[in-house]
């Protein structure tokens, strides 16, 4: 299994469409399907307004499948839901391997101009290049977080 992983940098253009760069466009042919032909369906959501996750339709459909067995009165479904639902679209590539993040998430997250997208093994992470660089500072990755990772036999 091909797993989506490390960094590009991209451009949100005027009209708030990103191109999945080449080094995603692999891994994303050979574990969900090919990518550049016109038609291939994602979720792009967020759960905190402050990135967008983009996931092939397949990977999110499992999700909504793990979440359609829980209680629907449990608090932390319903808050993941309406979340995922306010700011989520289901997309689709253009022949260039394009798609339009909404304009509620876009505004929200800042997703214009300079952004970094993430590999997250099964789904891509868009985050504002100045926003998240400052995220990394301001929360570094500690010795506390390395222990627990540890203790996961990571």
């Amino acid at each position: 299994m091909s797993m989506l992983r490390g960094n590009s940098p991209a451009t949100v253009d005027d009209k708030g469409r990103i191109k999945i760069p080449a080094c995603f466009k692999y891994a994303l042919d050979s574990f969900y399907g090919a990518v550049n032909r016109e038609g291939q369906r994602f979720y792009l959501t967020s759960i905190d307004g402050q990135s967008a996750r983009l996931y092939p339709l397949s990977v999110w459909e499992a999700i909504e499948e793990k979440l359609s067995k829980l209680p629907s009165t449990l608090e932390a479904r319903k808050f993941f839901l309406e979340r995922t639902s306010y700011y989520g679209s289901e997309i689709e590539l253009d022949t260039q391997g394009r798609f339009v993040i909404q304009p509620i998430l876009r505004l929200k997250a800042n997703l214009t101009g300079e952004v970094v997208i993430l590999g997250q093994m099964d789904h891509l992470v868009i985050w504002n290049r100045t926003a998240f660089e400052g995220r990394i500072s301001a929360e570094p990755l500690t010795t506390a977080h390395l222990d627990q990772l540890a203790e996961l036999g990571i």
